[in-house]
C-alpha cells in the first residue's frame, strides 16, 4: 500500500453512519448505586409496618402481602385462616348472556298448533284471551267463552250469552287460576267458578261495555268504553269500591304491576295514566303519571316481570311506536318505532326479551331484546291483524288471537332444559299468597 495513508477515525460531523453515546455523561454509579439498594433488605419500624397494614386493609379490605398471587422465589404464601379473598369473584362468575359467545338460542318459525277461533271479534280495543296459572286458555268467541285445557287438550264451552246481540268484551284469569272474570258489551262483569262451571256472580256498575280487566288479588279493576275504570272487591256485597276518571274515551288497555303498587291505563284518548294502589275510598284517586306521548290508541300495557317499576307500552295504527317507561320518574326510557299497529304486548319471563303483536301491514309477532331494543325475529303466518296475546304459565309458549279466527301457538320463549329444572325446583318451593275464597 501507499506510505504515509492517514488512520481511519469516526468522523466528527453529524451525519455518521450510527451514534455511540459517550459513556462519560452517564451516571453508572448512581444506577448501580440504585439497583443495589433495591435487593437490600430495608430495616422498617414495627410501627411504621402496622401502619401499612392498617392502610391496606381499609383501602382494599385486605392485607396486599398477604393477597399476592405470584411470588418470583420460594414457595407461594398460604391464606390465613378464614380469610376471603374479595377478588374470588371476578373469576367465579358465569358468563353474563351479553359477553357470552353462544349464538343466539333456536326460535321456531312456525306455530307449534294452531286452533280455530271462529267468530272472534275483529275489534282492536277488547281483550278476548287469557292464559291461567292452571293451564286453562280462555278465549271469548262473540257471545261465548270456551276454555282450552293445553294439558289434556280438552275443550270446554264455559259460557253463552242470554241475549243473541250482546257479546263478550274481556277475559281475565285471578292469579291463583280458579276464577275467570268475564266482561260483557251489557257493561256487565261477571265471575265464574272453574271448577263448577258457574256462575259466581254478576256485577253491574259500568253503564257501557266492559273491553278491559285485570285483578290486583281480591279486587278486579274493569275498563269501560266511557273511559271510567271501577275497581271492585269480589268478596263483599257492595263491590263497587272506587272510580277512576282519568280517560275521556274507551280504556282498552288495563294491568296492575306484579307487586301490586300500580295499574297502567290505555285508551283511546292517546293517554297512558299510572294509579297508585288505594285502599277503600281513602287517598288520592287521581294518576302519579299520565304520558302524552303516543298518537294512537294505547291498547297494549305491560309490565317488567324483573323491574317493577318499569312499564311497556304500544300504540295504534297512526302513532305505531312501543315506548319504555320508568313510572317513578315519569321519563321514557326508549322508543322504536315498530312500522305497524301495536296491539299486544308481553314481557318473557324466561329471557331478558319481550313480544309485541302486530296489525296491518305484516300482522307479525316480533320478539325484541331488552335494553337495547334490536329485533331478534319476527313471527310471521296470520293472514289478519293480531288481537291479543297471552302466555303460557310457563313462559315457554305465546299464543296469538287474530282476526283470521284463527289462534297460534308459538313456542318461542323455550328454556334451556338445565335452567328450566332449577327454576321448576324454585317454583315447587314457593306456595300461593292467597288461598282465601272470594265470596
Amino acid at each position: 500500500g501507499k506510505s504515509g495513508s492517514k488512520i481511519q477515525s469516526t468522523p466528527t460531523k453529524a451525519g455518521g453512519d450510527r451514534y455511540i453515546p459517550n459513556r462519560s455523561t452517564m451516571q453508572m454509579d448512581m444506577a448501580n448505586f440504585l439497583l443495589t439498594k433495591e435487593n437490600d433488605s430495608v430495616e422498617e419500624s414495627p410501627t411504621k409496618k402496622e401502619q401499612q397494614k392498617a392502610w391496606a386493609l381499609n383501602l382494599n379490605g385486605f392485607d396486599i402481602e398477604e393477597a399476592k398471587i405470584l411470588r418470583l422465589s420460594g414457595k407461594p404464601q398460604n391464606a390465613p385462616e378464614g380469610y376471603q379473598n374479595n377478588l374470588k369473584v371476578l373469576y367465579s362468575q358465569k358468563m353474563t348472556p351479553g359477553s357470552s359467545r353462544k349464538t343466539s338460542r333456536y326460535i321456531p318459525s312456525m306455530p307449534d298448533r294452531i286452533l280455530d277461533a271462529p267468530e272472534i271479534r275483529n275489534d282492536y280495543y277488547l281483550n278476548l284471551i287469557d292464559w291461567s296459572s292452571q293451564n286453562f286458555l280462555a278465549v271469548a268467541l262473540d257471545n261465548s267463552v270456551y276454555l282450552w285445557n293445553q294439558s289434556s287438550g280438552e275443550i270446554i264451552q264455559l259460557l253463552q250469552m242470554e241475549h243473541p246481540d250482546d257479546y263478550v268484551s274481556s277475559v281475565s284469569w285471578i292469579t291463583e287460576g280458579n276464577y275467570l272474570a268475564v266482561g260483557t258489551s251489557n257493561a256487565e262483569v261477571q265471575l265464574w267458578d272453574l271448577q263448577q262451571q258457574k256462575r259466581l256472580r254478576n256485577m253491574t256498575s259500568h253503564s257501557s261495555r266492559v273491553g278491559s280487566l285485570s285483578w290486583n288479588s281480591y279486587i278486579l279493576s274493569s275498563g269501560a268504553r266511557t273511559g271510567h275504570i271501577h275497581h271492585h272487591d269480589v268478596r263483599v256485597a257492595e263491590h263497587h269500591v272506587a272510580t277512576l276518571t282519568g280517560h275521556t274515551q274507551e280504556v282498552c288497555g288495563l294491568k296492575w304491576s306484579l307487586d301490586g303498587r300500580y295499574l297502567a291505563s290505555g285508551g283511546n284518548d292517546n293517554l297512558v295514566n299510572i294509579w297508585p294502589c288505594t285502599q277503600g275510598d281513602s287517598g288520592d284517586l287521581a294518576p302519579v303519571q299520565t304520558f302524552t306521548q303516543h298518537q294512537g290508541a294505547v291498547k297494549a300495557v305491560a309490565w317488567c316481570p324483573w323491574q317493577s317499576n318499569v312499564l311497556a307500552t304500544g300504540g295504534g295504527t297512526s302513532d305505531r311506536h312501543i315506548r319504555i317507561w320508568n313510572v317513578c320518574s315519569g321519563t321514557c326510557l326508549s322508543a322504536v318505532d315498530a312500522h305497524s299497529q301495536v296491539c299486544s304486548i308481553l314481557w318473557s319471563t324466561n329471557y331478558k326479551e319481550f313480544i309485541s303483536g302486530h296489525g296491518f301491514a305484516q300482522n307479525q309477532l316480533v320478539i325484541w331484546k331488552y335494553p337495547t331494543m334490536t329485533r331478534v325475529t319476527e313471527l310471521r303466518g296470520h293472514t289478519a291483524r293480531v288481537l291479543n296475546l297471552t302466555m303460557s304459565p310457563d313462559g315457554a309458549t305465546v299464543a296469538s288471537a287474530a282476526a283470521d279466527e284463527t289462534l297460534r301457538l308459538w313456542r318461542c320463549f323455550e328454556m334451556d332444559p338445565i335452567k328450566k329444572k332449577e327454576k321448576e325446583k324454585a317454583n315447587s318451593a314457593k306456595s300461593s299468597i292467597i288461598h282465601q275464597g272470594i265470596r
